[in-house]
Parts: C-alpha cells; structure tokens; sequence
C-alpha cells in the first residue's frame, strides 16, 4: 500500500503562525498534527512509501516528515493550487497499488487496520455532524456504500461529514476518475477529489462509508484550541518542567526545560520546551518554545516559539519572535 499525504496549503486561517510552521506541523497537546496521523499510519502493515505533496514552506515539511518516520517517503511540490484532485494526481507516477489518502489538518479515532481485509473498491471514513451546512457530506444505500457526496446541502440529506481519510483498493480507477475531472471545467478555480470518488461509484465501484469514533479539526485558531483541550484530556497532560509556587488546573503539559512561578496555569494549556512563565493566568493558551511570559493574563492564546510578552491580558494570537510591552 502506499500513502499519499496533501499538505501544500498555506494555512491562511491560522496566520500568523503559518507564515513561518507549515499548518500540518502546528503542535497540539505538545505535538504536531501530522503526527498524530502517521502514528496511526506506522501501525499499519505493508506500508511501502509515503507521498508527501508538498508546497508552502516545503522544506520545513520535507525535513520533519525525513527527521521523524521511519516509512520511505517522496516528496512531490504542488506548485498550482488547483485543488484536492490536482493534488493527488500529481501523486500517480507512485501509484502501483491501494492506497490510502489522508489530509492532515486533523485528527481522528479511527481504526486504519479495515484496509488490511477490505475486499471494497474503497472506504471513506466520515462524522456524523449536526452542522452538515458547513461540509460535504455522504449520502449511502442500504448495504453502507456510498451512492454520492453534496458539498454543503441546505436540507439535511446527510449529516455525515466528509473528514478527508480515504483509502482506495481500485486505484487505476480512482486515477481514471481524476483524469474525467480534471478535464472538466473547474470548480471556482478547484477540482475536486470527491468529483473523482462520484465518477468511481457512476462507475459501478463499491466504496464502504465507515463512521470514525472522534473527529478533531486543527485547521483554525479556535477549534485548534478545542482540539488541544481533547488532547490533553485524552492523555497528553504532562508536567516535565520546574513549577513554584503555582495553582495548575488540570489538564496541563508543561515541557522540559520550561519554567513556571507564581503563576495559575489551567485548563488547557501547553507551556513549550524552554519558556519562562513568571506571575501569569493562563488558561485555554498555547505557548510555543523558549519564551518569556512576565505579568501576563491570557485566555483563548496561541503564541509561536520566543515570543516575549510582558503585561499583556486578553485573547492573544502571536507568531514566533513576536514581542510585547506594557
């Protein structure tokens, strides 16, 4: 099986932090979230290569992805966005068996080891959603498989939502399906994967919907932050660095190397490797690498690596180096 992975994004609804940490290596809970996938892809059996496409920032991506996982990986720049479907096709010159296709702006429970007995064309994993308004979602017959994907209904046809997790055992078909769309017009300047998967079942293929247990979305600033709160409760809480004379409301992580005195950490904050926390409130923040937080006041945060804020209160987003006085 091989592994096709599309992160060429800029990730423009977590700026600033994306103008310089591409959106897939964002840590959540103290870990970036492109891990937490390929944990769940290391356990898998028969992996051969993983296709990484890449394109903002593609070298901090490529140099994490060689530094981090054992599996073989290529790496593939998508220099057009065009779309999920340009995207994956750009993978096909690697493509010579079953795939899986993971898009890693979030986190999921789901059980991968179904592709390993699978005898469907495909499987599409989804979350039941009461907001089906905002997604595609997958419509399916009586026997589970799919019979069609609606890109954001106005009536509740389905509310299971379209996560981005697809693996496909008819892979010569699913190209043939990318090459039908990518003749077409485009949609609103994008051609679509999910236009692909239509053409497969138009087709006569037999694709599996399978509900996943948990489905947690890193892609903006405030579901990134719901996000760590799972994480950490799911068991990511850690306190590794010196803490004084402080209140810490579970659940925290604290890194090695960091330091907190006088100060009331919690819930739901990540304190990174390194970063000095003198005399805050902190709760429902992250705080990057080797920074230094004196008087502060924060809720609702997300601050990149050496940051210095001293005396700030409120709801805070800041990229790395930033700096701010009172």
């Amino acid at each position: 099986m091989k592994v096709i992975i599309p992160l060429a994004g800029k990730g423009t609804r977590l700026r600033p932090h994306t103008h310089t940490v591409p959106k897939p290596m964002l840590k959540v809970a103290g870990k970036p979230v492109m891990d937490y996938v390929m944990d769940d892809v290391a356990k898998l059996k028969g992996v051969e290569q993983v296709v990484y496409i890449t394109g903002h920032l593609k070298e901090k991506v490529e140099a994490h992805a060689k530094s981090a996982y054992a599996i073989p990986g290529v790496y593939v720049e998508q220099k057009v966005q065009d779309g999920t479907a340009g995207a994956v096709d750009l993978a096909r010159p690697y493509v010579d068996q079953p795939v899986l296709i993971i898009f890693v702006d979030t986190i999921f429970d789901a059980d991968l080891s179904v592709v390993e007995s699978s005898d469907d064309d495909g499987i599409i994993w989804t979350k039941e959603v009461e907001d089906y308004q905002r997604f595609g979602v997958v419509v399916t017959d009586a026997n589970g498989h799919m019979t069609k994907i609606v890109e954001k209904p106005s009536t509740p046809i389905s509310k299971r939502a379209n996560i981005g997790l697809y693996y496909v055992k008819n892979w010569k078909l699913l190209y043939e399906g990318i090459a039908h769309v990518l003749k077409q017009p485009a949609n609103k300047g994008e051609y679509y994967l999910t236009d692909a998967f239509q053409y497969m079942i138009d087709k006569g293929a037999k694709i599996r919907v399978i509900d996943v247990a948990g489905w947690y979305d890193a892609g903006k600033l405030d579901t990134l932050l719901e996000t760590n709160r799972t994480m950490l409760e799911k068991g990511r809480a850690a306190q590794m660095g010196t803490v004084t004379d402080s209140k810490i409301i579970e659940p925290v992580r604290i890194e090695a190397g960091a330091v907190v005195e006088g100060s009331t950490v919690g819930p739901n904050v990540v304190i990174g490797a390194g970063t000095s926390v003198k005399g805050c409130t902190l709760r429902d923040t992250i705080v990057g690498d080797k920074g230094t937080l004196d008087g502060c006041s924060l809720h609702d945060s997300m601050l990149g690596d050496r940051v210095m804020l001293e005396g700030v209160a409120g709801a805070v987003t800041l990229g790395d180096d930033a700096e701010v006085r009172r």
